[in-house]
């Protein structure tokens, strides 16, 4: 079979469902289950070629290095189309954030974990966890604005400050002291972010 041209290589790199596409997707899928079973230490590109079935030298050749593998799955989530339930209410809307957030961190742990701590290694990695968590945090405001939007709380209600309210309990309990945390409380933390918007002590300035 002849080698392919470059314009059917520049097809494929544009088409989402390419050849180059699915390289990508088969190696940080891979890259996930790596981190989730060996941590950022174990993670290495042979065991992700392995893993993967791509051949050793396109990961090399496209990633270079492990920490290349890790920005590339960080930055990955920006190209998914999430984006926070809409329950009809700023507390069921931060009730579903939380339940998301807490099976990520309470019920399968260990990939948020390890990803989290592997940032740490180069400022290159926390830069693109930085940036993951960024565009999450942006999305969420949404839920926010549409409460706005319903006049069911004030205004000048910051959409930072609700998030932060209702989801760092998660991550410190869960990711930094490695302590129980259940469904129920996570939905509590919730209502009372809506708790305290609807009561306008969470405005901006």
């Amino acid at each position: 079979m002849p080698a392919p041209d470059n314009a059917t290589q520049a097809a494929e790199r544009a088409r989402p469902g390419g050849r180059t596409a699915r390289v990508r997707a088969d190696v940080l899928a891979a890259v996930e289950a790596e981190l989730a079973e060996h941590g950022y230490d174990g993670l290495t590109i042979d065991g992700v070629a392995a893993r993967s079935g791509v051949h050793r030298t396109t990961v090399y050749r496209r990633w270079r290095t492990v920490d290349g593998l890790l920005i590339d799955l960080l930055a990955s989530g920006a190209d998914d189309a999430w984006v926070p339930t809409d329950t009809g209410s700023l507390e069921g809307d931060l009730v579903e954030l939380n339940r998301e957030i807490h099976t990520s961190l309470a019920v399968l742990p260990s990939l948020t974990v390890a990803v989290i701590a592997a940032s740490f290694r180069t400022a290159e990695a926390a830069t693109a966890l930085h940036d993951f968590w960024k565009d999450r945090y942006e999305r969420s405001g949404i839920v926010v604005t549409r409460a706005i939007d319903r006049g069911d709380i004030p205004a000048d209600t910051d959409p930072h400050r609700v998030l932060l309210t209702s989801t760092a309990p998660l991550f410190h309990q869960l990711a930094l002291l490695r302590q129980h945390l259940t469904m129920a409380d996570a939905e509590r933390y919730a209502r009372d972010a809506a708790a305290a918007a609807s009561a306008g002590i969470l405005s901006k300035g």
